[in-house]
């Protein structure tokens, strides 16, 4: 989600420092949480202005760019290995484990798509005939 523009912050504080309004009020008056007026102020007495926070970070995916094009070069050599056994060549190739589900979000990102392998009819056993009905 995106911050929220610092036209709208300073808006915010400035209808809080004229004391006309609760926060309450104030929050419901310009469509944002009470959480985030107090947030609003705690950002101006501590750091001094309103400019948003930079991103937190997150998680650092396992699958560079390098190691997804291995894993396709592995598709292409096995094109109908299951996601279980890419993963197990993945990780004898690069020394890596990771889930099951990264190797699929990493092959919809390369568009690789799921084949599914058509289903092979049974044959109908034959039926045994009686050794007495042999013999007749």
């Amino acid at each position: 989600m995106k911050a929220y523009p610092l036209e709208l912050r300073q808006r915010i504080v400035e209808a809080v420092d004229q004391q006309t309004h609760t926060n309450k009020e104030v929050a419901t008056l310009f469509g944002v949480t009470e959480r985030y007026v107090y947030h609003l102020l705690k950002l101006r007495r501590e750091k001094g202005d309103l400019t948003p926070l930079p991103h937190g970070g997150g998680a650092v995916a396992k699958l560079d760019e390098s190691k997804i094009l291995i894993l396709a070069e592995l598709v292409a050599k096995h094109p109908d290995a299951t996601l279980q056994e890419l993963r197990e060549l993945l990780r004898r190739r690069c020394r890596l484990t990771v889930s099951i589900n990264t190797i699929w979000r990493a092959l919809e990102l390369i568009k690789i798509t799921l084949k599914k392998k058509p289903v092979e009819l049974k044959k109908p056993a034959r039926k045994s005939v009686p050794r007495s009905a042999k013999n007749s």
